[in-house]
């Protein structure tokens, strides 16, 4: 619900949710005992059933809000799109909003949809000597698809790339959201208030260390790194990766990882309190996806990382400690939520907010909002240099100081 909670700071009030996580459901009805929760797969809920629950008719309600699994769709996965399974519960998305007809919606997933083909075709059968991309090759095609569908049920709509860190979360995270309507209303996404370097009228990025440095964990819990792991990551500094150990132990803790090119900064990683966080993952003790805490050698707990992702402190998860990792880890922002809910709070108290005929006289439209960040530390030699820390440092003593 770290969406749910960041429209709620917006002013906006849950009705009703579905969710097909047993766990997730258990923790939803620990923390808000009265919200209707429907635990099912969307595929076996109809529309009306969701509307009984919320206790509104079609057209009554101002917005609905979902996430289709993103699995399909990560530069991460292998990419199946919305030939996956899972990737088609985007139509289910799709039938409950031409059915409920609220005035809003919001959708939101992985940057890596923006880039999506129809039917993917892997590396190594493209280029030279092989057939040219046919139409639903085409990156973006998954795009184009999801923009139709959202259009042929009277619906435009605005996209954005964004990252979370630009917009005050201690997360390097980024992600796209659909913001639709049946009004013929356009909507705009601010721009970042957070920057590395900060620019005019910005301020720095949160660090890790705002919202961990000096708080303790009353109740934690724990998926530990094995003690082969801790044996490498004894050895990285803070801020530092696998490149810190020495080559022998790169060779021999990363096998054919080491050989690879790219997409190698998460293995043996340790986090700063310097810095913002990377992306919190659902398995933080993965020795590629390592959430290595800066004093510790151990993961973050669960508490840990649901304060990166902006959940309030009373906020109690249910289930196995993979269960709970994996919903701390699968949520939104709760910054990145709000954000989104004052997006729409905007167009709804705009006087221009009249019902109009669907024209389309402004197309749905895109913007990637400064989305890819990163925050690098360079070595040469033996010596490591944090990419803009200096920079970064004075501005911020400057505005502390003011």
């Amino acid at each position: 619900m770290g969406l749910d909670l960041g429209l709620e700071e917006a002013g906006f009030q849950t009705l009703a949710c579905v969710e097909v996580n047993e766990a997730a459901c258990a923790t939803i009805r620990a923390n808000r005992p009265e919200l209707s929760v429907i635990c099912r797969d969307i595929r076996e809920v109809s529309s009306a059933e969701i509307m009984e629950a919320a206790g509104v008719a079609p057209e009554e309600v101002t917005l609905v809000v979902g996430g289709p699994p993103c699995q399909p769709f990560s530069t991460a996965g292998r990419r199946k799109g919305i030939n996956d399974p899972r990737g088609s519960l985007f139509m289910d998305f799709v039938r409950v909003i031409n059915d409920t007809r609220p005035a809003f919606f919001i959708m939101e997933n992985v940057r890596g949809l923006l880039s999506q083909a129809l039917s993917h075709r892997p590396l190594n059968q493209r280029g030279p000597g092989n057939p040219p991309l046919g139409e639903d090759e085409q990156p973006g095609s998954v795009l184009r698809v999801v923009l139709e569908e959202f259009e042929r049920i009277g619906y435009r709509v605005d996209y954005f790339a964004v990252n979370a860190v630009n917009h005050g979360a201690p997360q390097i995270r980024e992600r796209v959201f659909f913001i639709g309507n049946r009004l013929n209303l356009a909507v705009d996404w601010p721009d970042p208030s957070h920057g590395l370097p900060p620019q005019k009228g910005q301020r720095p990025f949160e660090t890790l260390g705002s919202v961990l440095m000096g708080w303790v964990d009353p109740d934690p819990v724990i998926m530990d790194f094995s003690p082969r792991k801790k044996h490498y990551l004894s050895h990285v500094p803070p801020g530092g990766n696998w490149r810190d150990l020495p080559e022998e132990l790169q060779r021999e803790s990363m096998g054919a990882a080491w050989h690879a090119k790219g997409g190698r900064s998460g293995w043996w990683r340790r986090l700063s309190y310097e810095y913002p966080s990377p992306t919190i993952v659902t398995m933080p003790n993965h020795a590629s996806t390592s959430l290595c805490h800066p004093e510790e050698v151990r993961t973050l707990t669960v508490g840990e990382c649901a304060r990166v992702q902006g959940f309030p402190e009373h906020w109690h998860f249910v289930g196995t400690p993979l269960e709970q990792y994996t919903q701390v880890g699968n949520a939104v922002p709760v910054q990145l939520g709000k954000l989104a809910g004052e997006v729409v709070r905007q167009a709804l108290d705009s006087p221009q907010n009249a019902a109009q005929p669907m024209l389309f006289n402004v197309p749905s439209r895109g913007r990637n909002v400064q989305s890819t960040v990163r925050t690098r530390m360079y070595h040469v030699g033996s010596k490591q240099w944090l990419a803009d820390r200096i920079g970064w440092t004075k501005h911020k003593e400057k505005v502390e100081s003011d």
